[in-house]
């Protein structure tokens, strides 16, 4: 039986094995993640007992915009609705706000799209990173 918990606090070890899980570079820097989780403004997380299995971060500027960051799933765990439910709970969260805003992964424009997002016609996301992932 999954829970799900609205909580900011993990273990380095969690995050680390959660990221690496789905082979996402930021699980290099497990330190930097824990430190990441806490200045969120939105963290849901997905637990099968004791063990973290997947969550959605989303940041937000107070009253019209919000913007999913992360959302992972461990691959043993994917298929089970975990991930739609926690589309769900953010888009609860934000039901007031003017525009819910995600980047996506080409290979999961579909899921995103079942979520209820659609893809800009005349924008592009950019990015500055290190990350290779």
């Amino acid at each position: 039986m999954i829970e799900y918990r609205d909580t900011h606090d993990f273990t380095k070890e969690e995050l680390e094995r959660l990221f690496l899980s789905v082979e996402w570079s930021s699980g290099h820097y497990p330190d930097k993640l824990v430190i990441a989780m806490k200045n969120f403004s939105t963290v849901y997380s997905a637990w099968d007992g004791d063990r973290l299995v997947g969550m959605i971060c989303a940041m937000d500027d107070g009253i019209m915009t919000a913007y999913v960051h992360y959302l992972l799933i461990e691959p043993d765990y994917q298929g089970q609705a975990i991930g739609r439910k926690l589309v769900e709970m953010v888009k609860e969260k934000y039901k007031d706000y003017l525009r819910l805003i995600v980047i996506a992964y080409d290979t999961e424009m579909n899921f995103y799209e079942n979520c209820g997002f659609e893809k800009s016609d005349v924008s592009s996301p950019m990015f500055i990173t290190s990350l290779w992932t």
